[in-house]
């Protein structure tokens, strides 16, 4: 147990080790928006205001748009992955804390303004982790960084 704990982020704090969680399901999200449209098409599921199965046929996301939305979500996993074991630099601190913020208004304009999701399990997931992360890191600042 203890060469395992060699690897995980040494600063002090759960923030950094949520960081690496969150950065290796990110990296698995990557890999499986490359491999299948499936995961992708639960979180774009279009606006109907009832869950029916036969809404991810109608999902608007195409094998282009899970491979660019999986590159788009593996630079975030590489940034947040930095961020862990560098939390007391500002300058990891601030652009993980970014890499949440796009997230949050990303999937906020997709459900408020084009519509292409809506409230379920497939954004509220990204929703919490994207908006508790923020309020986290903007709480522990001065702790990590001054």
């Amino acid at each position: 147990m203890l060469h395992f704990q060699s690897y995980l982020p040494q600063q002090d704090g759960l923030l950094p080790i949520w960081l690496l969680f969150i950065s290796a399901v990110a990296f698995l999200n990557s890999i499986q928006a490359y491999c299948s449209t499936r995961y992708t098409s639960r979180v774009y599921i279009g606006n109907s205001k009832t869950f029916i199965k036969s809404a991810l046929l109608k999902s608007p996301v195409t094998p282009l748009s899970a491979r660019t939305f999986g590159t788009w979500t593996l630079i975030q996993s590489i940034v947040r992955l930095y961020a862990a074991y560098h939390i007391t630099e500002p300058a990891f601190y601030w652009l993980s804390f970014l890499t949440f913020a796009v997230a949050f208004g990303h999937f906020m304009s997709e459900w408020q303004i084009y519509r292409t999701t809506r409230w379920g399990s497939g954004l509220a997931g990204p929703v919490a982790v994207s908006s508790g992360t923020m309020l986290w890191m903007i709480l522990k600042k001065s702790y990590y960084i001054g």
